[in-house]
């Protein structure tokens, strides 16, 4: 065992002094800025923004900040103290106040506009201007962009305040959202989902905004009342923050020429995300049209593999907006996701999603996604013909990339060696007549039972009344000597043990069941931080056995009760 001052030592950052050594901000200098800007960071109001990539913000401080949680795993990943996340500095910078900062870190952040598409229709209404120049971050405000042990970091603070692209609103994040956000993001990492990460949490003692939410026990579609509730700012990190969304803008603004700036900026910001994301894939030596078809196709590898593991994991993310689309091609903007508990195809936590971003449509938004990606690098090859062709070759073999990976996920939960659909065709329509839980069904399969019974652990059977149970039975134990037949051929191979391990790491024993975290947010409310501590300790070691006692209170049917209750089951989109 290392004694302590050698583990002190194994530390990169122990202050933000040693944080200060490590900063590095390629946007603001390689970028443009708004040239509309002030020059304090001052800029708080909806308006706007025409040209430029980013615009100056000083963050608006949350009152009298408390220490609620960080990511222990991502702090030793970046070689932080675990002091520092109760420290008077990291809680003042990370609550908001970009004060007195040792240089050269800078004491405005910066947020960015980016334009909506939703499933592959543009939208400019959202915005107040009617023009989409006042679309953008918000109230999610970027502090920090640092080289940390020879990855670039981008610390960006969640409820910061207004900027213009405020459309209005108050810039604040409640702490109800900023709980399911924290805790989502290091449990996607340890599902092993490409992931924003989460690395510290504060809540005001002393300011508190109001939102629409559910009353107690409410079966209301929509919030059914007004919550005073206390605010929050959470701390995402990743390699950039950049989205489709964004590249659309700048690719709507080239389109039409709509300044004189409008090519060269859009120019820019792809070599940029290059530069941020993909600089291992693409040689920096290649001329712009290959790195362009290039970025195509290796945005378009990331997407259909990032949707085939949310699949993969239950996860649905509830608005799959182009601007809620990493350009990185990792998850981010968790508002109104979820997981799904029972099965439907078209599970959609989000009261306003519709089944065009349910759980199993989400590869064909993606694929639209993709679609506003690709017309948004098209005006950087109006002088190349070919290069044209060939990006709407890459854009027409999104589908079937999709399927290719989704097929091979699927077979990879059932622990066979190839796909077979006929087995999976029986078992998709077995889960819904049942239904199941996909958590649970998935991981007791995992342990290759010897009978049904293990699998029933899973079953919702109150949930389908009219039901025939003999048939039901039938079916399902025809199904399940098919999969054991095929599963026989594989252990000829493989041993029991070595195939119930393999499929055990591919389904996890626990995900996010929004019933077991909203106490923990109702308790945080109080200043009761300890279940959400243990949530977040059960919740990054989802594919680990634990203890008999977390066993018991986290994997399990969610109770009948708590079907259909707003907050519980579904819930709007306010945060």
């Amino acid at each position: 065992m290392l004694d302590q001052q050698n583990q002190d030592k194994l530390f990169l950052v122990n202050s933000l002094d040693d944080l200060a050594t490590l900063v590095d901000y390629s946007l603001l200098d390689t970028l443009h800025c708004d040239p509309d800007a002030t020059d304090d960071g001052v800029d708080h109001h909806p308006r706007q923004v025409f040209s430029g990539h980013y615009v100056p913000v000083k963050p608006t401080p949350i009152e009298n900040p408390e220490y609620v949680a960080h990511s222990k795993l991502f702090f030793d990943e970046l070689g932080f103290s675990n002091s520092l996340a109760q420290s008077e500095a990291f809680t003042t910078l990370f609550s908001g106040n970009l004060d007195d900062l040792p240089e050269p870190m800078r004491q405005q952040g910066w947020a960015c506009g980016y334009a909506l598409s939703i499933f592959g229709t543009e939208y400019t209404q959202q915005c107040p201007f009617q023009t989409g120049n006042g679309y953008g971050d918000g109230r999610a405000v970027s502090v920090v962009e640092a080289v940390i042990q020879g990855q670039r970091w981008e610390m960006q603070l969640k409820g910061g305040g207004r900027t213009p692209y405020c459309r209005g609103a108050d810039g604040r994040a409640v702490l109800r959202s900023s709980v399911r956000e924290f805790l989502a993001q290091e449990h996607m990492h340890a599902l092993g989902v490409p992931t924003s990460r989460s690395l510290t949490l504060y809540v005001s003692t002393s300011e508190k905004v109001k939102r629409p939410w559910y009353s107690e026990g409410s079966h209301a579609v929509n919030p059914d009342r007004m919550v005073l509730e206390p605010v929050a700012i959470s701390t995402r990190v990743a390699p950039s923050f950049i989205r489709v969304g964004q590249l659309e803008l700048f690719g709507r603004r080239a389109r039409k020429n709509e300044h004189p700036l409008a090519m060269e900026e859009l120019k820019a910001l792809v070599l940029h995300l290059i530069d941020r994301e993909y600089a291992k894939e693409i040689d920096s030596s290649l001329d712009l049209p290959e790195k362009v078809l290039r970025l195509a196709k290796a945005f378009r590898n990331r997407l259909t593999s990032l949707v085939a593991n949310w699949i993969r994991v239950g996860y649905c993310q509830g608005n799959f907006n182009s601007d809620n689309c990493a350009a990185g091609g990792f998850t981010l903007d968790y508002g109104p996701y979820g997981f799904c508990q029972v099965f439907h195809p078209y599970y959609q936590p989000w009261t306003g999603g519709g089944r065009h971003f349910s759980f199993f449509h989400q590869p064909v938004a993606a694929e639209r996604n993709f679609q506003m990606f690709c017309s948004a690098l098209r005006p950087l090859l109006t002088d190349y013909s070919d290069a044209q062709s060939e990006l709407e070759q890459i854009h027409a073999g999104f589908i079937e990339e999709m399927e290719v990976k989704l097929e091979k996920m699927w077979a990879s939960k059932l622990g066979l060696s190839a796909y077979d659909a006929d087995v999976f065709a029986e078992l998709f329509h077995l889960m819904m007549q049942t239904p199941v839980d996909y958590t649970l069904f998935f991981r007791e399969l995992s342990n290759l039972p010897n009978d049904l019974d293990a699998l029933k652990k899973s079953f919702y059977t109150e949930l389908n009344p009219t039901a025939d149970i003999a048939e039901l039975n039938t079916r399902w134990l025809h199904w399940f000597t098919q999969w054991k037949t095929l599963i026989e051929e594989r252990c000829a191979t493989l041993s029991k043990d070595e195939l119930s391990l393999q499929m055990k790491q591919i389904n996890p024993k626990y995900t996010l069941r929004e019933w077991l975290v909203a106490p923990a947010y109702q308790q945080a409310s109080e200043g009761h931080y300890d279940l959400l501590r243990e949530i977040q300790q059960i919740m990054t070691a989802p594919y680990d056995e634990q203890s008999i006692e977390v066993e018991a209170k986290y994997y399990r049917l969610q109770p009948t009760a708590l079907l259909e209750v707003g907050g519980l089951s579904h819930y709007s989109c306010s945060s």
